[in-house]
């Protein structure tokens, strides 16, 4: 089956995309990924002690996915057969396991490369299983999502995961180079533009030689493009963003983890970053309200009442001028002080709640609407509070089966100081309660 990935066949003369008549030829030309091509890197020492697993290649576009895929089964002599689970199904599936069987049979081994395999789902997965095990193709994978989340835990077992890298500006860079080598002049763009082009490409090879090919287009023989005549030309492509995948909790987390930094310079650049993937911002006011209790909680109790006001506020007006209570939300967040106290308080009750099972409250702080609940002990020693001096009767409330639990324990930061002073005087009156 040819390479339904490569150049090969092309007639003289044909249309080639740029990206395309550049694709490497030899692994030693893949730029980016140093981490697993270079000396100590894992393609490499499984190339040289010539044992090439099943992997599982996780990367964002245009990193080299297919490229190195391709030359791997040029390096270990296996026949290079590609499906796209966008395209292929189980037929396909099943053919290309037929021709790899009859191959195996004539000594030849398959190097089975599918696109985008977090594509097919739970149970196509499983029909490589037998395949991968017996030997009959060595399977090589690629996704940009995360194979922890789509890829079938048995068929991630039975291979390596292998993460690319997004291409940094050398990298980048090189393939520019390579361009001009191909086009036989410089790119006719001025030093600044070229740098903005750079930037356009956001780590994406492939994206950025069709940039290339597209300036050289725009600008013909004439004079070097300024910034300005480029950005006219050229549409700079989204920010890799999945509102649904990886990237939709990664970038949530960041911003999260930057408001329990108190950093609000980088939960702000987040928060962008966010809305310009096409976030919905409705899904962001609702995590606000999350980490106002989480993070800080009765360390600055008017921060919960913030984020859940600016979440209504951007529900009254929409865009863009809902976002502005947002990105205040976000600041009072990010330099409030801290105390996950509830929420831990909270995790360890629910904790004990699930080993005590169905302890019965005690009896005296139990109603007693009727008279046999009455005989029966119910509300028996109770002491109304409010009519102590202290307004604190000291009782015990926990089962009487239990020991005393400490769930909630203050920071002592910012308003749980009063608090802790507080639960140290209520601590006073119920060890003096308890002697009677």
């Amino acid at each position: 089956m040819s390479d339904l990935f490569s150049a090969s066949g092309l007639s003289e003369g044909a249309p080639q995309p740029l990206a395309d008549k550049l694709r490497p030829q030899l692994l030693d030309e893949v730029v980016g990924q140093d981490h697993l091509l270079g000396p100590d890197g894992a393609l490499k020492r499984m190339l040289e002690a010539g044992r090439l697993s099943s992997i599982i290649f996780w990367g964002p576009p245009g990193v080299g996915k297919t490229t190195i895929a391709r030359l791997l089964a040029k390096e270990t002599d296996l026949e290079f057969e590609a499906i796209s689970a966008i395209f292929s199904g189980v037929k396909d599936l099943r053919a290309a396991f037929d021709r790899a069987e009859n191959r195996r049979s004539m000594g030849k081994g398959t190097l089975l490369f599918v696109d985008e395999i977090h594509r097919f789902n739970k149970a196509q997965q499983d029909g490589f299983l037998p395949f991968v095990e017996k030997g009959v193709v060595t399977l090589v994978g690629a996704t940009t999502e995360n194979p922890s989340f789509e890829i079938n835990g048995a068929l991630l077992s039975r291979c390596q995961v292998l993460v690319l890298k997004r291409l940094e500006t050398p990298s980048l860079e090189t393939l520019v180079q390579r361009a001009e080598k191909a086009e036989g002049r410089p790119l006719p763009v001025e030093p600044k533009a070229r740098d903005a082009l750079l930037d356009m490409a956001d780590g994406d090879g492939r994206y950025m030689l069709n940039l290339v090919e597209q300036v050289y287009t725009f600008a013909g023989k004439g004079k070097a493009l300024t910034v300005e005549q480029m950005s006219t030309a050229l549409q700079k492509r989204a920010p890799a963003y999945d509102k649904s995948g990886e990237g939709h909790y990664n970038l949530i987390s960041a911003l999260h983890k930057s408001v329990r930094g108190s950093d609000p310079d980088a939960a702000m650049y987040w928060f962008a970053r966010m809305l310009e993937g096409g976030e919905d911002p409705r899904f962001i006011a609702r995590r606000l309200v999350v980490m106002a209790s989480e993070d800080i909680g009765l360390a600055d109790p008017t921060a919960m009442m913030v984020a859940g006001e600016a979440a209504r506020a951007f529900e009254r007006l929409g865009e863009p001028e809902g976002l502005i209570p947002l990105a205040h939300c976000i600041v009072h967040l990010a330099t409030a002080p801290k105390s996950n106290a509830s929420y831990m308080a909270l995790k360890l009750a629910r904790k004990a709640a699930r080993e005590t099972g169905s302890l019965m409250p005690p009896k005296h702080i139990l109603n007693a609407p009727t008279g046999m609940m009455k005989d029966q002990g119910y509300g028996d020693g109770y002491i109304y509070d409010h009519d102590t001096e202290e307004g604190v009767s000291g009782q015990d409330y926990f089962p009487e089966e239990m020991d005393r639990q400490q769930f909630y324990v203050p920071t002592g930061r910012g308003r749980e100081k009063p608090i802790v002073e507080r639960m140290k005087y209520i601590s006073d009156i119920r060890a003096r309660h308890k002697k009677g």
